[in-house]
C-alpha cells in the first residue's frame, strides 16, 4: 500500500536541531518531487522546501540556511535537516509527493503522509 511516514518530530529548545524523516512504501521516490510542508495552531498548511526528482530546491525565505531537504533514494526516504531552531517554526511538518502522469497536460498526483509534531519551547 502507498504510504508517507514522518518521523523525527519532537520537542526542542530554542537553538537546538531535528531531523525529519519521510519513509516512503508502496512507490518510489526517485521518479517524484518531494515537499515538507508545516501548519501552525490556527495557520493554513505552507510549504517549507520542495525538492524535484533533478535536485532543483526552493526553500522558504524564514528557513534558508538553516533548513536542508536531501533524499536517499535507495532508502526511499526523505530528510529534513533543521538547524538554529525558533519558536516560530512550531507546526505539524507534513511530507508530500507529487508524482506527474505522463502524456496528460499538466497532469499531476500526490500523496501526503500524516505529519510529526516539532515543538521549539524553552
Amino acid at each position: 500500500q502507498v504510504q508517507l511516514v514522518e518521523s523525527g518530530g519532537g520537542l526542542v529548545h530554542p537553538g537546538g536541531s531535528l531531523r525529519l524523516s519521510c519513509a516512503a512504501s508502496g512507490f518510489t521516490i526517485s521518479s517524484y518531487d518531494m515537499s515538507w510542508y508545516r501548519q501552525a495552531p490556527g495557520k493554513e498548511r505552507v510549504l517549507v522546501v520542495g525538492l524535484t526528482s533533478v535536485g532543483g530546491t526552493n526553500y522558504v525565505d524564514s528557513v534558508k540556511g538553516r533548513f536542508t531537504i536531501t533524499r536517499d533514494n535507495a532508502k526511499d526516504t526523505v530528510y529534513l535537516q533543521m538547524n538554529s531552531l525558533k519558536p516560530e517554526v512550531t507546526a505539524v511538518y507534513y511530507c508530500k509527493a507529487r508524482g506527474y502522469q505522463v502524456g496528460v497536460y499538466r497532469g499531476s498526483y500526490e500523496y501526503w503522509g500524516q505529519g510529526t509534531q516539532v515543538t521549539v519551547s524553552s
